[in-house]
């Protein structure tokens, strides 16, 4: 999200036994592909490789953010956006590289210097989703959808990064953004806002509070149980959903605001145009994801993880879940580390290089409480 974007736009079409395989951008998933395709690729674009996790930001004070130096701009041709409102917002207003396209390292400098994230949620969040939607081999990932250049998709079970991407990172029941069984699944979707606006109209005050934001994460909850029959609301995206629902009233409130109410307008300006608004300040303090507010949304209704098992109002457990917190935290990260591994079930030379160490710095986010899991020795 800040600095100036790693980007290479050269494409790779390469032609293996006389099949055409797949035109690649630098910041394509490369799961999926055999070695002889990972192999050329690398071959054809400059391999950086997995690098150090940024250090967190000394300053976490309040700070003016729409400024001279990040203005909002419109998207120009090619420009990735996504299903993540705050990260389109950095992107639109320069704090990401403004294509969309960007690196581990400034996405977690993004949203620290951008929103005061603390380092430690912006770790996690930031390797879970390149692990699954990102290219190890460039350090690229786009925070939208498919960028794939002329030539035929991947051969199966290949597929291509990007947070857009349904089932690793991006899931179902989002607040404004349609399950993918239902819709688009990254675009704003005027009709999911005008219901958060009414719930926030009949218990928040006219304003997206706690109360509102519990009713929202409820309804949007019970929507998807009775129309998506491949619903899927175990981890992770069980986890994210909560943090979803809790960040619009931690990042996009002016920081001067200590209220915990958003007004609604701002927040469309967050989700439907990427906007701060005029003379936006930063939240005071690092925010790590955590805090009353979080335990009142989650505590307000009866959740647990689970799925739509074929049909619709057919909802049951995850039997992956396991109970506690802390344990919950580790089923977080094995879940994570085994669709990595599925994703790229036999990885060797700078490719397995490359992914190891982004699970080792994934691993940071959990050291003090879960063991290491290490699956490609």
């Amino acid at each position: 999200m800040l600095f100036i974007a790693l980007q290479v736009y050269a494409a790779l079409s390469i032609q293996l036994g006389g099949v055409l395989a797949v035109a690649l951008k630098p910041y394509d998933s490369l799961a999926g592909l055999s070695r002889d395709e990972v192999d050329a690729f690398a071959n054809g674009v400059k391999v950086v490789g997995a690098q150090p996790v940024p250090p967190p930001i000394k300053d976490t004070s309040l700070k003016l953010v729409n400024d001279a130096l990040h203005p909002w701009r419109p998207l120009s041709p090619g420009d990735q956006r996504g299903p993540c409102p705050g990260l389109n917002t950095l992107a639109s207003h320069g704090w990401l590289p403004r294509s969309g396209v960007a690196t581990p390292a400034q996405i977690m400098d993004a949203v620290q210097n951008g929103f005061n994230m603390a380092w430690s949620t912006a770790l996690v969040i930031t390797y879970a989703a390149f692990l699954v939607d990102g290219n190890p081999l460039t350090n690229l990932m786009s925070i939208g959808g498919s960028s794939r250049l002329t030539g035929p998709s991947p051969p199966a079970p290949a597929v291509v990064g990007g947070l857009s991407r349904h089932g690793t990172f991006e899931g179902d029941a989002s607040m404004t953004r349609s399950d993918a069984f239902l819709g688009d699944n990254h675009s704003f979707n005027e009709t999911l806002f005008q219901q958060l606006v009414a719930i926030s109209n009949a218990v928040g005050g006219g304003k997206y509070n706690v109360s509102a934001a519990a009713e929202v994460r409820f309804q949007r909850f019970q929507d998807s149980v009775a129309r998506n029959p491949t619903f899927d609301f175990s981890n992770p995206r069980f986890a994210t959903a909560f943090g979803e629902t809790i960040f619009p009233m931690a990042f996009f409130i002016d920081g001067r605001d200590k209220s915990l109410a958003l007004d609604l307008e701002v927040m469309r300006g967050f989700f439907q145009d990427s906007r701060m608004p005029v003379d936006f300040h930063r939240r005071d303090g690092a925010f790590d994801g955590g805090g009353t507010e979080f335990d009142l949304i989650f505590n307000s209704h009866d959740y647990f993880p689970g799925f739509n098992n074929g049909s619709v109002n057919n909802f049951v457990a995850d039997p992956f879940f396991l109970g506690t917190q802390t344990v919950a935290a580790c089923a977080l990260y094995e879940k994570f580390v085994n669709t990595t591994v599925e994703l790229y079930p036999s990885p060797s030379g700078v490719l397995r290089d490359a992914l190891n160490k982004n699970l080792d710095n994934f691993f940071l986010g959990f050291a003090d409480q879960c063991t290491q899991i290490k699956p490609f020795p």
